[in-house]
């Protein structure tokens, strides 16, 4: 399995240089333009609630590696609320009416986000625990591409600010490490599982499909951001937390 967690490594350098993450990090753009595609990765955002309980855990079980994924997404469950409490800082949390709502979340501009959500059942509905796994730890590499370039964003607003966005910034990256199964032990138990050749070329394949998809995301989410004019943008008040 080492080769493979290696190899999803190199996937996560290249995905770095992708001009969404340069953008997002470029402090001499407005801060709230460089988080306005939150609103538009929220169906993919929220449906972790539904992965990690339907999808990727399995309860009870007897299987040691998807013991480990189970506690991984229980760790993982309390992170949409903190993205709840950022869309509300940033101002998105708007009055909508709920055919307004339906259509904007199952609209064109979310399909990219919905897709994914799609494509991650996929990978783990009825999966091994080893392509879980995979599927998994890939997640998180490009997960914390994202929330480290966002921690920048965040730090800059809440410098304009006074507030803390804890899904932005420091309090989600000091979680998403890049690495899902900690602590040691569980690193090393995964590492050291053995794949036949066969099976060590599928899992390549789907680390390269996962960054793939998530490349294709990132490409829209860029053009959601740059779609808004300047004036849009306005910081919540200081005092909402």
């Amino acid at each position: 399995m080492k080769q493979v967690l290696d190899h999803i490594q190199q996937k996560k350098q290249a995905y770095e240089q992708l001009p969404f993450f340069s953008f997002v990090r470029d402090s001499s753009i407005n801060p709230m333009r460089r988080l306005a595609w939150a609103p538009y990765a929220a169906p993919f955002i929220m449906s972790f609630i539904d992965l990690n309980k339907y999808v990727f855990r399995v309860e009870p079980t007897e299987d040691p590696l998807q013991e480990i994924i189970n506690r991984h997404t229980h760790e993982d469950d309390r992170h949409w609320r903190w993205f709840l409490e950022d869309l509300e800082k940033l101002g998105f949390d708007q009055p909508l009416g709920f055919n307004d709502a339906l259509q904007f979340f199952w609209g064109e501009e979310t399909r990219f986000s919905r897709e994914l959500a799609y494509q991650f059942c996929r990978y783990g509905l009825g999966s091994s625990p080893i392509q879980k796994s995979i599927a998994i730890e890939t997640i998180e590499a490009a997960g914390n591409v994202q929330f480290a370039a966002a921690a920048v964003a965040a730090k800059d607003l809440q410098a304009v600010t006074g507030q803390q966005y804890k899904y932005f910034g420091d309090v989600h990256l000091s979680v998403e490490t890049g690495r899902t199964f900690g602590p040691t032990s569980a690193e090393q138990y995964i590492e050291n599982i053995q794949l036949t050749p066969e099976d060590r070329e599928v899992a390549f394949e789907l680390v390269d499909t996962i960054f793939g998809v998530l490349t294709s995301w990132k490409s829209d989410l860029f053009i959601r951001a740059q779609a808004h004019s300047l004036e849009e943008f306005q910081p919540a008040p200081v005092g909402v937390q």
